[in-house]
């Protein structure tokens, strides 16, 4: 049980995730100033198109102006080849099923909301911490007509997206691959980003190389970056005036931008390093406690970007979660999240509970939810014994995220590590 008393803070804010910038980024920034390209095309743009399209293996790299906007097009894409292209005002998926993962940001599924689709939530394997195969597996078995998936790559940490991919070319559905943040990570070396029949990247200011803002969509058909591209500029036609004939959007990415995220490319493997040393100190560091750190297999090289524990149940104290708060009774012994995000806030660090899954957020709590027993929904029973296992809300009551910026000290690291273990005293 933590008496934060005797921890003194430290004087700068450590940060779970904050930019860190080499110089380079001013080069080309400046580049952009001087040559006067300041809006939406130049040198910037080509060459972080070049290189995001390089670094994950892919022929073709659209940089727009968020990693969200890259998803609405993936999903605009997705839906116009499987359904065909809808009447203006509507979305391209309207009225269709959608599986996707549970445990992510919400900005992996709103995209499909923006297309009208309707999101069936699938449970996250506790080996991978990811989309579930085998409840994925039993959503095709319950929702045969499902023909589009949208996956996330949680923390940095791409467990089975081969196998989702493969479950997908199974039931000739497509993937959406949203790997915002797990770019420079690979599965059985293949990079992240070039699972998806789209894909989409984050350049957002905490993610392991940033711009302060953007992202690509990836894809490997040439007609589907330049539908992409046209769209992302407000879909204007081939007319001395302005002419349109389906929606567009102002999704490109600005050549300012562009400039601080060719600064950062050359520092990708560098940051993902440095992600992983932090890692592995948490790990040896807490390796006596009760707690585990997000798993990984052997054919995962994650880039490491968030590091995350989960405390074993039987060392949780008490805590419940409201809609906005929580609270926790303390117990000698024992811990749970919220106790050590206290101590660790008191320390003037910052950690993070594990995103809340999506089919526990008030707007889904009445959309379709699977395990792999089936659905997750309606389980309880007043008179028969039993209850379906939620692999996501477990993992939700029980993990947190650590402080993990690059720019941390191994000092500070070992700080933090002292409160987490001061918790369970």
């Amino acid at each position: 049980m933590f008496r934060g008393a005797d921890m003194k803070p430290f004087e700068k804010k450590v940060w779970l995730a904050s930019p860190t910038m080499h110089g380079e980024e001013m080069k080309y920034m400046k580049e952009a100033y001087d040559t006067n390209w300041m809006s939406t095309v130049g040198a910037n743009i080509n060459e972080v198109e070049r290189i995001a399209a390089e670094k994950a293996g892919v022929k073709y790299a659209v940089a727009l102006s968020a990693c969200t906007a890259a998803l609405h097009l993936c999903v605009k894409l997705a839906g116009e080849k499987l359904y065909g292209r809808p009447a203006v005002g509507h979305g391209a998926v309207e009225g269709k099923r959608v599986f996707c993962s549970d445990m992510t940001f919400d900005a992996t599924l709103n995209p499909v909301l923006y297309e009208g689709g309707i999101p069936v939530f699938i449970d996250t394997n506790p080996e991978t911490w990811n989309m579930d195969p085998a409840a994925l597996e039993k959503a095709f078995e319950m929702y045969p007509e499902v023909k589009l998936v949208v996956c996330a790559e949680l923390y940095g940490f791409p467990g089975g997206i081969r196998e989702i991919k493969e479950i997908c070319e199974k039931h000739g559905a497509l993937l959406i691959e949203d790997a915002a943040e797990a770019m420079g990570a690979t599965y059985e070396g293949q990079q992240c980003g070039s699972f998806g029949d789209y894909s989409a990247i984050s350049y957002n200011g905490n993610k392991i190389i940033t711009g302060s803002a953007g992202g690509c969509l990836l894809t490997n058909s040439l007609e589907d970056a330049n539908k992409a591209r046209k769209w992302s500029t407000q879909a204007r036609e081939a007319a001395a005036w302005y002419q349109h004939e389906e929606v567009g959007y102002n999704y490109r990415m600005s050549n300012v931008i562009a400039g601080v995220i060719r600064g950062q490319y050359p520092h990708l493997e560098e940051h993902i390093a440095r992600k992983k040393a932090i890692y592995d100190r948490y790990a040896e560091g807490l390796k006596d406690l009760p707690v585990k750190m997000i798993p990984f297999d052997e054919k995962s090289v994650p880039n490491y970007w968030l590091s995350a524990l989960i405390i074993d149940e039987d060392a949780m104290c008490k805590q419940v979660r409201g809609e906005t708060d929580a609270l926790y009774i303390g117990e000698a012994g024992k811990s749970c999240p919220t106790e050590i995000l206290e101590a660790i806030a008191g320390l003037n660090a910052e950690g993070r509970p594990i995103w809340k899954p999506m089919h526990m957020q008030p707007m889904y709590r009445m959309h379709e939810f699977i395990t792999v027993d089936g659905t997750g929904r309606a389980k309880t029973n007043a008179y028969i014994a039993g209850e379906a296992k939620d692999m996501g809300a477990d993992i939700f009551a029980r993990g947190m995220c650590l402080p993990s910026d690059n720019k941390m000290t191994p000092e500070q690291q070992d700080r933090i590590i002292e409160v987490i273990r001061a918790c369970f005293e």
